[in-house]
């Protein structure tokens, strides 16, 4: 009788140390619910040189946060892309079913001379898919260093207007204003430091305020 005392006793023991050592199940996290705006480009939106964190999105978010604006940014930037990459990638960006896109594209296809009419075809592309997604759409203008030459630079510059224009979508006219030819640029002239991508949000945000209000308008 003592023995079968002991081994209850032990087997009670024995479950308490595998029920201690058991770690209590988390409750999974809520769904983050809020309304997608992808901002949708090359190095100037993947944050290229800066810090992590320290992206124009990165500063978009920390801006919408403060203002109370409940959208989540996602950063869809990739270095080195050119349109012909970006439309390639546009089915990844409407899986998301954002309900804004900022795209940022050119500015690789300008520094390889690529031929402007490939750039305009291809951002005409983007534009029109992300529209018919469902998504509004917010166009950077970009431009390039002088050395490329008036004409080319006119030439390239017209492709944003002319086809915020034609898809009647937003412009913003240059994404870099403030920012290019400054000390807010990195050494290679071509990548904006964390001080300037913060200036560069805050550009965003400006043209960015309109959309928003017309979605919330939308989802009511």
């Amino acid at each position: 009788m003592y023995y079968g005392i002991q081994m209850r006793i032990a087997g009670l023991f024995a479950g308490l140390v595998v029920l201690c050592a058991t770690p209590l199940a988390r409750p999974a996290s809520a769904p983050d619910n809020r309304p997608v705006i992808v901002a949708f480009g090359d190095s100037l939106t993947a944050g290229f040189g800066a810090d992590t964190g320290k992206s124009y999105p990165d500063f978009l978010q920390q801006e919408l946060d403060r203002r109370g604006l409940r959208y989540r940014v996602v950063n869809a930037g990739i270095s080195g892309e050119t349109t012909t990459d970006g439309l390639s990638r546009l089915g990844s960006v409407t899986a998301l079913s954002p309900a804004v896109v900022i795209v940022e594209f050119g500015g690789n296809d300008g520094l390889r001379g690529l031929p402007v009419s490939t750039t305009r075809t291809n951002l005409d592309q983007i534009v029109i898919g992300l529209k018919k997604s469902g998504a509004a759409v917010l166009l950077a203008g970009m431009t390039l260093p002088p050395n490329y030459g008036p004409d080319y630079i006119s030439s390239f510059q017209r492709v944003y207007s002319d086809l915020a224009a034609k898809d009647k979508v937003a412009l913003i006219p240059f994404l870099l204003e403030g920012v290019a030819g400054t000390s807010r640029m990195q050494r290679d002239g071509l990548h904006p430091t964390a001080d300037g991508n913060r200036l560069v949000a805050a550009t965003v945000m400006r043209c960015l305020q309109p959309l928003l209000r017309a979605t919330l308008r939308g989802r009511r």
